[in-house]
């Protein structure tokens, strides 16, 4: 009976100290999804698949723009750099709510200059996180 006790001191601030990391791997897979969803459609764009594009859209944004032709519209008039990025890279990240991601992505556009889109994504009820906004402005940092 002693032994079981002194195993249960032993074993017990090991597994506090388990569980409270665990919410730290599932805040880095959340990121990971999110930038996964972010990368996916960017090449979606890169490959002019505005169909695969428009799938990562979140529902709030297909009901603005409720077809691919009217979403692919609003993208190459307001978001040529986010259309075209000659390379881009994540930035910072927030993660406001276990649903929701911000993310900052930093992109060289078509045109050679440095711009700096910001993500939001909400994990829908499939599991996946799909966009639901992006804004964006030209950079003050350097291109290389």
């Amino acid at each position: 009976m002693r032994r079981t006790n002194m195993l249960a001191r032993t074993l017990a601030p090991m597994l506090v100290s388990f569980a409270l990391s665990v919410p730290s791997f599932a805040g880095e897979a959340e990121i990971s999804s999110a930038q996964s969803t972010i990368d996916a459609q960017l090449r979606a764009f890169q490959s002019n698949d505005g169909a695969l594009a428009y799938s990562y859209a979140a529902p709030n944004v297909k009901r603005i723009f409720p077809n691919v032709e009217i979403f692919m519209g609003m993208v190459e008039s307001g978001y040529r750099p986010v259309r075209s990025p000659r390379n881009y890279a994540f930035g910072k990240v927030e993660e406001p709510s276990g649903t929701s991601v911000i993310q900052q992505v930093l992109i060289q556009g078509p045109d050679g200059k440095d711009y700096e889109a910001v993500y939001t994504l909400e994990l829908q009820p499939d599991g996946v996180y799909r966009i639901t906004g992006v804004s964006l402005r030209a950079s003050n940092a350097l291109s290389t």
